[in-house]
This record gives structure tokens, sequence and C-alpha cells, in this order.
């Protein structure tokens, strides 16, 4: 069997924010791959520098130095058009609080994306249709975020993140605004797209979170602590629609 594509190379790479006259190093050279397929947890406490490095990742924010290869496109020789062509095609996001756009229906919501990538009006609806029901919402699909639960509204989101079909998943402390049982829900959910073979990388503080993952990866003050697989994956079974 052919030895899976490195969809994410990161090499010394260094991210600094000045404070004043101060410099801080939030991280400090970072090495990393990931390859397509993977499901891995990005863990740290606060300040160690997780939520940076998943926005380099996400090509929302440019390291100090290093290097960054995604799908072996050298990310700083891309231009802005470029980047912002690979946010909208290549890297699906999930955030904590959702970021639905609460005067539009589930259904515009996850059509947003393929607006932006210039496909066909009846093409578009086609494939947010087909989105919403891989998330268990095909009958949610003309409500408003306000019309749905806190699990709802993140699945609206999870199709919104799929529905270019992207190379990498980035999820964002995906379950912080869920109680217990919609957070199992989710991560049910996870698990069934990793396993239709999405590469996932998921940031989260939450030790029980992490262990959905195959591959964890913890960071402290800026540094990767230690990478490990997991040995005791916590697998759901398919998260059932919500009602």
């Amino acid at each position: 069997m052919a030895e899976a594509q490195t969809v994410i190379d990161i090499r010394k790479l260094v991210r600094n924010f000045k404070l004043g006259s101060e410099t801080i190093q939030v991280l400090k050279s970072i090495d990393l791959t990931v390859k397509r397929g993977e499901y891995v947890a990005l863990m740290g406490p606060s300040g160690s520098g997780k939520s940076t490095l998943m926005n380099i990742l996400g090509c929302l924010d440019t390291p100090t130095s290093g290097e960054y290869y995604l799908n072996n496109l050298e990310v700083a020789r891309l231009s802005d058009n470029e980047l912002a062509d690979i946010r909208n095609k290549e890297i699906g996001f999930i955030f904590q609080t959702f970021n639905l756009l609460p005067r539009s229906t589930a259904l515009d919501n996850v059509i947003l994306p393929l607006i932006y990538a210039g496909m066909k009006s009846h093409e578009r609806e086609d494939q947010a249709k087909k989105a919403l029901g891989q998330v268990g919402l095909s009958d949610r699909m003309t409500h408003k975020p306000n019309e749905l639960s806190g699990g709802q509204r993140q699945r609206v989101a999870i199709a919104r993140a799929l529905v270019n079909n992207p190379s990498i998943l980035l999820a964002d402390e995906p379950t912080g605004n869920l109680d217990t049982k919609t957070s199992i829900e989710i991560m049910g959910l996870l698990h069934d797209i990793h396993n239709k073979g999405n590469t996932i990388i998921i940031v989260t503080h939450e030790e029980d979170i992490a262990q959905h993952a195959h591959r964890i990866i913890r960071l402290r003050d800026g540094v990767i602590e230690s990478d490990e697989l997991n040995k005791n994956i916590r697998v759901y079974q398919k998260a059932e629609t919500a009602e």
C-alpha cells in the first residue's frame, strides 16, 4: 500500500509577537508533519501556543520564521488571493462559537463558501443539501441559528466546513460551548467524518475530547512536549440525528 501523502509539513516554525518593547516567542522552532487521513489533537494549557499554531495551519496567520508547506505548496510564497482560495477550498474551519450568520438559514450558511468558490447556483444548493444530510440536518435546512439547539448549530458549522471537500478539517475547541451529551454526539460525528477519509486536526484543552484522536500532540511554552499515537482511542457510535 502506498504511503499516505503529507498534507502539512512545518519546519523550524517560529512565531513572535511584540508587546511594547518586549518580544514574546509564542512558538519556538516547531517541526510537524501530518499525513492525509490522520486524526490529530493539539493539546496544551492556555499560553502553550496551540491556538497560534492552529491559526498558522489555517493560513489565518503567518510565522515569523520557518517554513510551512500545505499540500506541497510553500505557504509563504502564496499571494493574498491564493491564500484566500486555499482557506476557502482546502481548509474547513469549525469554531467554538459556530460563527453562523444569524439571519440566514442553515442551508444559506452552508452555501456561503460555495458562493465564494464561484460555483453555479443549482450546483451549490445541491452540494450544501448533501453536506447538511451528512450531519443529520436534512429536516432543519430552512431553520435559522436561533431556531436550532447548540448541537444543531455546530452541525451546521461542520456541514459548512465540509461543503468544499477540503483537504483538512481544523476544529478549534468544537465542543467548548456544548453540554456533555451534545459534545459526545459531535465527537461521534467527527469520528464518522474521519472514517470517510478526512484529515482532522482538533485543538482542545480537554483530555477526554483529545482521546478521540488517533494522535495526540502536546504543546507547552511554545514547543512540542510530546507527539504520540493514542493507544486508547475513545470511539462512540454514530451520532443520531438531533431532535
